[in-house]
């Protein structure tokens, strides 16, 4: 065991950054074009470029060799026209392969995959680059609930896969460095350090993506401090559902150890800080993601776990965690410390099943539900290897010198034992001498879990406004989170409702009604961001009707990242296509004689056959993990729906989830063919103007079940209203 201690922690944090070479003559300037290879200190001629880079490891600028500084000051690269959506961005910006003491700096670069890929570098300077804008995957999660769809998956990155994804900066097998003053926004993910040590994080900007801020992958030694990654979220609708979708502020997966992550603002992730031990401790019980501090970071508001560590041993010293569904899930957490943080307003300040030899102390807990929950359960999963390989019996915690101030169970123990929770203080409410839940301004009543003045770090978490709201301030639609720099209209209601309240978010200013297709009535014509404003659609209209505003106020920035000065005015619409249909469904349960995967004749005469149960509704849209009506089948089910829908002229196309098969045939001719069972896929089929016959045959084998069929359309709605 090699314990994290607060010594170390000074020492990491005091360490000197890479020095920056120096420049004893100007440096010789150079103009960009695709696929240049830098191999000696230039600075690139300022100016705005349109440069579409190719798919896969393709680079507008490659930097290699030692020594070199690359000044990108005042260095626009767009990959992608920003009116076409983030999923068309492509290629890398730049790439840096190999070499020692490289400094980049000063590129703002948008519409790429990546911004920034570096690999095998020793010593990386990457200093105030802005690689906001790049690369990100539409989401399928709606108002009234998620899609599987959006789920995040890490297990799998030995082979670089997490490149697929956006990314700001990604470093591969690199070690030592700074990153500082980076900007990343309105992408997937901010910052990867994979395979990558000793590398300090101090300074940046990645909030506002929608999947996570920093993440980490066999990852050790680095220092992440003083670092804004607010509302790296999906998977969320306030009121409705917070399941988050594994988006995290930040992400330490498969062996990262001896990581430094200290006052850091975290806020309104899917998680505030996610971490798994990994698939190699999974099966051998060995090794973990181990020795982890995380100091002094702000993880509130988080839909799941503000902070998730399972699997490992870590230490989490003067948090704040407020605000979330757990504070702290800490599942099979083993020899970890807990010390000095601050809970309030959690479902559960701190769950943990099946933990060991883990100390809760000197902590503040304000009005969670539950403080402190330890459990074990009966059985564990059949297809882990760790229990084969680990006593994980819940046993000998210290809970000591906490205070509960209006916590409704302080502690929850089951299953559990060796427990000591001595010398702890409950109380029916929070003195008001103790001020609002904030570790850093908390007095200690013991000095061995003191919040130690750190060299070099903030004084206070690198907050904003956005920061220190609830989570009612999360909204997210299908690009990711709002980052509220443009107006924008959210439903407050299922969108099928009618009436329907919008709420007029953005910055501040006033709004003006310009137009209304399809639309019997508005609650008003004008007003203030803020407002709710109320839609009655037209009847008859099928579910085709629309409403566009102009906004004049503050300076905006739009979700693509154009930018218009305080006074321009901006129009932002809500557009509802959904043609009206009478969907005839039949549901049927299959065997093993009728498996569509063995017996497809067998099967087709099921379908011919009498169902289970014929039903209508207005929609093809299923979703759940056990059936709401008792006369579905829990597994092996199909079912088979018609309905006749008519488009208006125009371009139209049909888009179907399904999780696990699906066809579709419209007039007969088979435009989907995904019948190889599959987790949640989309499709889609262009589809004309007209009316048409659209057959859909779903199957389901196990598990969940997620079928929806969905109308796009550019044409524009309908005159009138």
């Amino acid at each position: 065991m090699r314990p994290v201690t607060i010594a170390a922690a000074l020492a990491a944090l005091s360490a000197p950054a890479t020095p920056s070479p120096a420049a004893a003559q100007p440096l010789p300037v150079i103009t960009p074009r695709p696929g240049l290879v830098i191999t000696h200190s230039v600075r690139v001629a300022p100016g705005h470029y349109r440069f579409r880079a190719a798919h896969g490891d393709s680079a507008i600028l490659v930097v290699r060799g030692d020594g070199l500084t690359v000044d990108l000051r005042g260095v626009t690269f767009e990959g992608s026209d920003p009116a076409r959506d983030p999923d068309d961005a492509r290629g890398i910006a730049v790439r840096v392969d190999g070499g020692r003491d490289v400094r980049l700096r000063g590129l703002t670069a948008r519409g790429y995959r990546i911004g920034i890929l570096a690999r095998g570098v020793r010593g990386l300077v990457l200093e105030d680059h802005d690689l906001s804008h790049g690369w990100k995957p539409r989401l399928y999660s709606l108002r009234e609930h998620e899609s599987l769809a959006d789920w995040l998956s890490y297990h799998k990155n030995d082979a670089e896969e997490w490149q697929r994804h956006g990314t700001g900066i990604y470093l591969t097998g690199v070690s030592g460095g700074t990153l500082r003053g980076n900007r990343v926004r309105q992408g997937m993910n901010g910052i990867a350090l994979v395979r990558t040590d000793s590398v300090a994080v101090r300074d940046n900007d990645v909030s506002f993506n929608s999947g996570v801020g920093i993440a980490l992958y066999r990852a050790r030694d680095n220092r992440i401090v003083g670092n804004r990654a607010d509302y790296n979220v999906r998977g969320y609708v306030h009121g409705v559902y917070a399941r988050g979708q594994d988006s995290a502020g930040i992400l330490l997966f498969e062996q990262c150890t001896g990581n430094l992550v200290a006052y850091n603002s975290l806020t309104h992730g899917g998680d505030g800080v996610f971490l798994w031990a990994g698939q190699q401790t999974m099966d051998t019980g060995l090794g973990g993601s181990n020795d982890n501090l995380f100091l002094a970071n702000d993880v509130s508001f988080a839909p799941t776990n503000a902070l998730e560590a399972t699997f490992s041993r870590n230490s989490f010293v003067g948090n704040r965690a407020v605000g979330s569904t757990h504070g702290l899930w800490g599942g099979y957490s083993f020899q970890s410390r807990i010390v000095g943080n601050c809970f309030g307003g959690n479902r559960i300040a701190v769950a943990v099943e099946h933990g060991q030899d883990n100390l809760v102390g000197g902590n503040r807990f304000d009005g969670d539900s539950t403080g402190v929950r330890l459990w074990a359960n009966p059985v564990e999963p059949s297809d882990w290897g760790y229990p084969r390989h680990r006593d994980t019996r819940s046993r000998d915690w210290r809970i000591v010198e906490n205070r509960f101030h209006g916590v409704a169970q302080p502690l929850s123990v089951a299953a559990t034992t060796g427990v000591d929770s001595s010398r702890n203080v409950v109380a029916a409410a929070v003195p008001d001498s103790l001020g609002p839940c904030d570790p850093l301004r908390i007095v200690p009543t013991t000095a061995w879990w003191r919040i130690p003045a750190i060299p070099e770090a903030p004084r206070r978490w690198p907050t904003s406004p956005l920061a220190q709201r609830d989570r009612s301030a999360i909204l997210v639609d299908a690009w990711g989170p709002y980052d509220w720099q443009a107006p924008r209209l959210f439903p407050l209601d299922s969108v099928r409702a009618q009436p329907l309240r919008l709420l007029v978010a953005g910055p501040t200013g006033r709004w003006r009604v310009v137009a209304r297709p399809g639309v019997a009535a508005l609650s008003a014509a004008r007003g203030r961001t803020g407002d709710t404003l109320v839609v009655t659609p037209a009847q008859g209209r099928g579910g085709d009707w629309g409403v566009t505003l102009e906004y004049v106020g503050s300076a905006t920035v739009s979700p693509r990242g154009v930018r218009r000065a305080a006074g321009a005015p901006v129009r932002f619409s809500w557009r509802w296509f959904e043609p009206a249909a009478t969907w005839t469904q039949r549901v049927f349960a299959w065997d093993e004689a009728t498996d569509p995967r063995t017996h497809p004749e067998a099967f087709a005469a099921l379908l011919r056959g009498a169902p289970l149960l014929v039903r209508e509704a207005p929609r093809l849209d299923w979703f759940w993990s056990r059936p709401r009506d008792p006369a579905i089948p829990a597994r092996r089910m199909a079912m088979e729906a018609e309905a006749t829908v008519a488009l208006p002229p125009g371009a139209h196309a049909l888009r179907v989830l399904s999780d696990d098969a699906v066809r579709v045939w419209v007039d007969d001719a088979l435009v989907v063919d995904d019948w190889v069972p599959h987790e949640t896929a989309v499709r889609t089929a262009p589809v004309s103007g007209g009316t048409h016959r659209v057959r859909v045959q779903y199957l389901q084998v196990d598990g969940w079940v997620e079928l929806r069929l969905d109308w796009l359309t550019s044409a524009p709605p309908a005159p009138g209203g």
